[in-house]
This record gives structure tokens, sequence and C-alpha cells, in this order.
């Protein structure tokens, strides 16, 4: 098997992830991995950091395919775990709007590659999808 460049550099991004994880390997770490790493948490994510503040209907709209039960918990997650801020404003009705904090500013940087990773590759994906014998 031959050896790339990239091999190394695949072991030592786990190498550095194990000892993360294996530091301390409390409920915590897991916990915001599962929120953080949910597609529809990255869809929020992105919706915020693209178009700034939102309110959730325009949350909803902007996010294809998400119920309501589902934004919602999302919602609660990312703001329990310090990612988005939630604002209410004392109107009638009550106006309630989201943005991301600097922690999520912070995640959305980190996530960005990966967008930008599956965006460049979306025809190798298709063309898998396409080959793929059931």
């Amino acid at each position: 098997m031959d050896s790339y460049i990239i091999d190394d550099k695949i072991n030592k991004a786990w190498d550095d992830i194990c000892k993360v994880l294996n530091k301390d390997q409390d409920e915590l770490k897991r916990d915001i991995l599962n929120h953080v790493g949910n597609k529809w948490s990255l869809f929020i994510i992105h919706a915020l950091g693209v178009d700034g503040r939102m309110r959730f209907s325009a949350l909803q709209q902007h996010i294809d395919g998400i119920s309501q039960k589902m934004l919602t918990k999302c919602l609660r997650e990312l703001e329990r775990d310090g990612l988005i801020s939630r604002s209410i404003y004392p109107e009638v009705p009550p106006r309630v709007e989201y943005e991301l904090t600097h922690l999520g500013k912070g995640l959305l940087i980190q996530v960005t590659p990966l967008w930008f990773w599956i965006a460049s590759n979306i025809k190798d994906f298709k063309e898998a999808r396409s080959n793929y014998i059931k």
C-alpha cells in the first residue's frame, strides 16, 4: 500500500482527537458533538452565519425540510451550548431573534472548510451515487 503525505496528516489529526477525547471522557463532549454534528444544527449555524440575526420563521423558511419541532429543539440545544443567543423584544406579539455568539462564529469558521469541500466535490458524489449498485 502506498503511503501518501495526507496519511500522515490524517494520523496526526486522529492522534490529536484521541488525546482530547480520552483526556476527560465526559458526557459533555459527546453531547456537544452530537448537537453540532447533526445536520440541522449545521444548517442553522450556516444560516445565521450567512444572513445574520434571524427570526424563527425566517430560519424555518431558510432551512428547507426542517420541522418546527426539530428547529425548536436544535435552537434550544445550540442556545444551551452557547453557540447562539436568543433576544426577546417586548412587543405585541413578542419578537424573538437568534444570532451566532462568539463561540458560534468560531464553530462556523471550523465547519466552513467542510462546506467548501462538499461543494467542490459534488460532481464526484453524484457520480459515486449514480454508479452505486444496491
